[in-house]
């Protein structure tokens, strides 16, 4: 009777089997193939190994088709090499990939400056020279790209003003390797980006040091106040390299970044800067510029793009002239400055129905944030004696994270906030428009900032 009730592995169906083993990873369903016979046949099952094939490689039929190989095989192929950043792999190749797709569209040229990727071997022996190890969401990057060739634009986004030009190339790992850090303040820490123009870079820490975490991605800022030049405080940019890479990317390729001559600007847009009255629309971007700010002294340099447009449904007799701007901003500790004056950055745009005007200007404040609001005076083109005022939405700029050098601070501890009145600065326009981009020489502004501009 007992005998009658066995159940036997071998003789149970198929399909229920392979639903079960549909469920398991890679590395249990390796497990079930060692168990017996049947399971051994299960686990070979084609579909099982398309699936994870196609989760952790990103694999398609057509590269399995040219492969000439089965599924389980060309799993085991890419696990042999690649099986270290399976973790990772997934989510840094589709990065790559919608990064490749919207450049192809909106930056072509970016496309050829991209490198092909490092090899195991070539990203071992950068480990052996610079005496530390790369963590391994940085190496399967490069395995997949090896960043790519000192070129302008940078692959890692621009950003222009008129006498001030930025634009961050992604290094190859061998540049990087010769740009390593060891001077005290800056111990371990590798190099990611480099601007030709600045001399700028963000850099990756290789080690828990001096106040950083492992894997801190930042911008670094010597402390002009003090004495010791190993007193370095740090605009943070991101908590690993795939964190900092694959929200860039996102930023890229949902649009949050501008598109402006063929370059990608770093500009940040929240949408509910827009206001709109009666047939004209004013939006507002912003971006902050670390190579332009310090924490000590305190100051904090942002720019910020202004795109006003007229309805195209607007009837000709809407068309109109801007003639003043008003400004009102605030900053963190709720000290209130207000702001007159002719025109926009030396301009007096005309706006018709359909038209855009876009302009660029900038701003420095001495608390870590600030906003600004406003109207602009426009009188119409058919009776000149008709004004009318256009609003212009708040909108808010925020310095990025930042972390003390322990020189000063003794300890690691952000800091977000300081209790040091509003910049007292005199007001300035900085026209952006058309002008040819120029570089500045970032040497000779030691100890010097650019005034406040609106």
């Amino acid at each position: 009777m007992a005998s009658s009730l066995e159940l036997r592995l071998d003789l149970l169906p198929s399909d229920p089997l392979l639903l079960i083993l549909s469920f398991l990873d890679f590395r249990d369903l390796g497990h079930c193939s060692l168990v017996n016979r049947r399971l051994n046949e299960l686990s070979a099952h084609n579909p099982l190994w398309k699936r994870l094939c196609s989760k952790h490689w990103l694999l398609t039929q057509a590269e399995r088709v040219q492969s000439g190989v089965s599924w389980r095989r060309l799993f085991t192929q890419h696990y042999s090499d690649l099986g270290r950043y399976i973790h990772h792999y997934s989510v840094l190749k589709r990065a790559w990939e919608q990064l490749k797709a919207f450049l192809l569209h909106r930056c072509p040229r970016m496309i050829a400056s991209l490198k092909e990727g490092a090899s195991e071997e070539e990203l071992d022996a950068i480990e052996a020279q610079i005496g530390c190890k790369l963590p391994d969401d940085y190496r399967c990057s490069f395995r997949i790209h090896n960043g790519q060739k000192l070129v302008v634009p940078g692959l890692m986004g621009s950003m222009s003003l008129s006498n001030h030009y930025r634009s961050e190339d992604l290094l190859d790992v061998e540049t990087a390797a010769g740009g390593f850090q060891q001077r005290k303040g800056m111990k371990k820490c590798l190099p990611l980006t480099f601007c030709f123009h600045t001399g700028l870079s963000q850099y990756m820490a290789l080690e828990a040091s001096e106040g950083r975490h492992l894997s801190d991605i930042f911008y670094h800022c010597p402390d002009q106040t003090a004495q010791d030049p190993s007193a370095i405080d740090m605009f943070i940019t991101g908590s690993s390299f795939l964190d900092w890479f694959t929200s860039y990317v996102h930023n890229v390729v949902t649009g949050e970044y501008p598109i402006i001559r063929d370059q990608i600007f770093r500009y940040v847009h929240d949408k509910r800067c827009v206001a709109t009255t009666g047939d004209i629309t004013v939006s507002v971007s912003t971006s902050f510029l670390p190579e332009l700010s310090s924490v000590h002294p305190p100051h904090f340099f942002f720019t910020y793009r202004i795109r006003i447009e007229m309805s195209s449904s607007a009837p000709p007799e809407a068309a109109c002239q801007l003639d003043s701007r008003y400004w009102k901003i605030t900053n963190a500790n709720g000290n209130v400055e207000e702001v007159r004056g002719p025109g926009v950055v030396g301009e007096f745009p005309v706006m018709t129905p359909g038209k855009v005007h876009e302009y660029a200007s900038c701003t420095t404040f001495s608390t870590t944030s600030e906003f600004m609001e406003g109207h602009y005076t426009f009188h119409r083109l058919a009776k000149k004696e008709e004004f009318f005022q256009v609003a212009i939405p708040r909108f808010h700029m925020v310095c990025p994270p930042f972390r003390e050098s322990v020189v000063r601070s003794g300890s690691a501890n952000c800091t977000s906030a300081f209790d040091d009145d509003n910049d007292d600065d005199n007001d300035d326009d900085d026209d952006f428009g058309d002008r040819d981009l120029r570089g500045i020489n970032m040497a000779a502004m030691e100890g010097s900032r650019c005034p406040r501009h609106i």
